[in-house]
């Protein structure tokens, strides 16, 4: 789940209320290269709600761009923090450019209304994606990503980012589980990351069709590694699609993740 720490619609405190109303009895807070909303999202839990610290990693692989997913991370670990921070830093000049490549398309976004739109998160491409949508140059989010900002329309513009296999190291480092996000279409990548630590794969992702979900699990099984999944909640007015406690995740997911970061942690 993401919040406005990131690219998410909804204040942490927001969230948590949203997943007591859905039922929900653990969650996960995992915004983009940020951690600030772990802290107010526990407090607002109390003890009735499970919130694991999380964080979605952006790196670049061989093939362009993948997701790394950390679970249960200790979010005061300093080395974790300080290249979580280079990388949001990363993120401004990408956005900075992106306006550039618009401007050059006949499209004038200001600057101060997409920094006004992610407000105290990092700022990513939904945030731009929404100012296009409020100036009436698209008629939604997902059009400005369809149109513009998507990796192979005009205004894209990469940015610099950790590799799968520094950030895995990082991520155990910090006493967290390593998952691969969103893996359908990476799984070539799997046997090398598994070398690297990665410890395993969200499986269990809204809007995979069963037999992706076999595949995966299957795969997890294969190379001794847990699954994972969730509604990559970001809100109705970012994504209306991925809306949150949609996923079906087993419970046993939560027990073995539970299980897999003791074992990091006393592997050191």
């Amino acid at each position: 789940m993401h919040t406005v720490i990131s690219d998410g619609a909804h204040a942490p405190e927001e969230v948590v209320a949203m997943a007591r109303r859905a039922g929900l009895r653990v969650i996960a807070i995992t915004d983009h290269d940020a951690l600030d909303a772990i802290a107010p999202a526990r407090a607002a839990a109390g003890g009735d709600l499970e919130v694991i610290a999380g964080v979605e990693i952006s790196c670049e692989g061989p093939q362009g761009e993948v997701h790394l997913l950390a679970y249960h991370i200790d979010i005061d670990n300093a080395p974790l923090g300080e290249a979580l921070a280079r990388s949001r830093h990363t993120r401004i000049g990408r956005a900075q450019a992106m306006l550039e490549r618009l401007r050059a398309l006949g499209i004038d976004i200001p600057w101060e209304r997409v920094r006004h739109l992610a407000g105290d998160g990092a700022i990513g491409r939904p945030h731009i994606a929404a100012a296009l949508a409020e100036a009436r140059h698209v008629g939604s989010v997902r059009e400005a990503f369809d149109l513009y900002l998507a990796q192979d329309r005009p205004a894209y513009v990469a940015r610099a980012k950790l590799t799968p296999e520094v950030a895995i190291g990082l991520v155990r480092r910090a006493g967290g589980v390593p998952v691969l996000a969103h893996p359908w279409g990476h799984e070539e990548m799997v046997p090398d990351l598994v070398r690297a630590g990665l410890a395993g794969v969200e499986a269990h992702y809204l809007g995979y069709p069963d037999e992706v979900v076999s595949g995966l699990v299957s795969l997890a099984k294969r190379y001794g590694l847990v699954t994972t999944g969730g509604s990559d909640f970001h809100g109705a007015t970012v994504i209306p699609e991925r809306r949150l406690g949609d996923a079906r995740v087993p419970p046993h997911c939560v027990r073995a993740l539970e299980e897999r970061r003791e074992r990091i942690r006393a592997a050191g």
